[in-house]
């Protein structure tokens, strides 16, 4: 059986907490914040503009070597202008619960987000982990920290 890993990043965001809650609540803003290289694609035909519990997203995603994967996610809970937590129904993972948290604070607003996510294949999931999937992550949300400072916080 794999582990359960996690991982959290805290950014703080310097624009009032309707215009970040604006951003972050609509999914069609994802791509913007995703690496090119990763061929996101939301593939939903009918997903809304803000966000709301039961909603289905689903996605196209090419993680490795190119290859096209299928990802759905569905937004479990809604606090509005405090918090969204997305769940992995399908995709690549075993587990995949992400929670996004908004805080005021310093005159903007603390972002933070929570990752815990399972791969599967047991023994060899982990080892999958060890060789690329936490440098891959770790890249993803490195990006995402600096298209979120460009549109945000250089302005």
């Amino acid at each position: 059986m794999s582990k359960v890993y996690s991982l959290k990043t805290v950014q703080q965001l310097n624009v009032p907490m309707d215009m970040a809650w604006d951003f972050f609540s609509s999914p069609k803003n994802l791509q913007k914040i995703t690496p090119d290289h990763l061929g996101f694609k939301i593939i939903s035909n009918h997903h809304g503009d803000k966000m709301y519990a039961g909603q289905i997203i689903e996605y196209k995603v090419k993680p490795l070597l190119g290859i096209p994967l299928y990802w759905m996610t569905e937004i479990t809970h809604v606090e509005d202008r405090k918090y969204f937590i997305d769940e992995q129904r399908f995709g690549p993972y075993s587990l995949w619960h992400h929670q996004h948290h908004f805080i005021e604070k310093n005159g903007g607003v603390e972002m933070t987000d929570i990752v815990h996510y399972k791969l599967p294949l047991g023994f060899l999931g982990d080892i999958a982990h060890v060789l690329f999937v936490k440098k891959q992550l770790k890249k993803i949300f490195d990006h995402r920290y600096q298209v979120v400072e460009t549109l945000f916080n250089k302005g």
